[in-house]
């Protein structure tokens, strides 16, 4: 008789916890919304918070085994997507038909960040400012871990496969984009491990500060023009990505800044 397979043990939850850490809150502490006082949140979540805590009540031990399984599968997207992005950007910065001069190595980090002129100045971005969530390397890092790898070299289609289709993810998200623009600026810097002690990055507060730029009411029409926009790159059949864009609105001001700034860096680099 052939040998019976081993009955697979894997948490049917493992991916969904996965996804939740690179569409909802990649740097999970439950601790820290334990400490937040409920008055400053809206009266909807408010009462979800009600319903949440009579769950709680139900089942002793449960927010322990929460705070340990979603936590952990977080932290486990990041690891992997942080393996493959290191190598993958690069091929994506690389000028079309050249070279990177001097090289940079693909299994190691100490000659990137501040310590290479072409990754210190794409890392030289601030998030302050919408403008750089425009740039390409983003959709492509998106694409990369949301649709699949293949999916970044070829053009979009309605059939996706990957993360996304696993999950019925059909429009992007605010943290899913806070998500990524961390992840490609980590892949950039010299840092070997994505850590929250780390100094050179500051990964975690750049991810904090971007999700609080695009979570500002004061920049609510400026975000839901840009989601607009990045859902046409990524999900282009989705209802969400239908929406009109002014030509005068606010995300083409920020492109035609990008455009601007990113011919002016070639010009400056043209003349040295």
């Amino acid at each position: 008789m052939a040998p019976r397979k081993k009955v697979s043990t894997t948490d049917p939850l493992v991916s969904h916890r996965r996804h939740f850490g690179r569409t909802v809150f990649a740097l999970l502490r439950l601790e820290q919304m334990e400490d937040t006082p409920l008055e400053n949140f809206p009266a909807e979540e408010r009462r979800e918070h009600h319903v949440f805590e009579q769950l709680l009540e139900s089942y002793p031990g449960l927010l322990e085994r929460l705070k340990k399984r979603i936590g952990k599968g977080a932290a486990g997207a990041r690891g992997d997507d942080t393996k493959t992005l290191k190598s993958a950007v690069l091929d994506w910065i690389t000028p079309k038909g050249e070279a990177i001069q001097p090289p940079l190595h693909r299994n190691s980090k100490v000659d990137r960040g501040f310590n290479h002129e072409l990754t210190g100045t794409k890392m030289n971005l601030r998030s302050g400012e919408l403008w750089f969530l425009c740039c390409m390397v983003l959709h492509q890092a998106y694409k990369h871990v949301f649709t699949s790898p293949s999916s970044v070299e070829k053009e979009p289609k309605a059939t996706r496969s990957g993360n996304a289709c696993l999950h019925g993810m059909t429009s992007v998200t605010i943290a899913s984009i806070a998500y990524i623009a961390t992840q490609v600026r980590f892949a950039l810097s010299s840092s070997s491990v994505f850590s929250r002690t780390d100094m050179t990055t500051d990964s975690e507060t750049f991810y904090h500060s971007l999700l609080d730029l695009l979570k500002d009411p004061e920049e609510s029409k400026e975000v839901h023009e840009l989601l607009t926009w990045w859902n046409r790159q990524i999900f282009p059949t989705s209802s969400a990505a239908k929406r009109p864009i002014s030509a005068n609105s606010a995300l083409s001001k920020i492109r035609q800044r990008h455009l601007a700034l990113k011919q002016s860096s070639i010009s400056n680099v043209a003349t040295s």
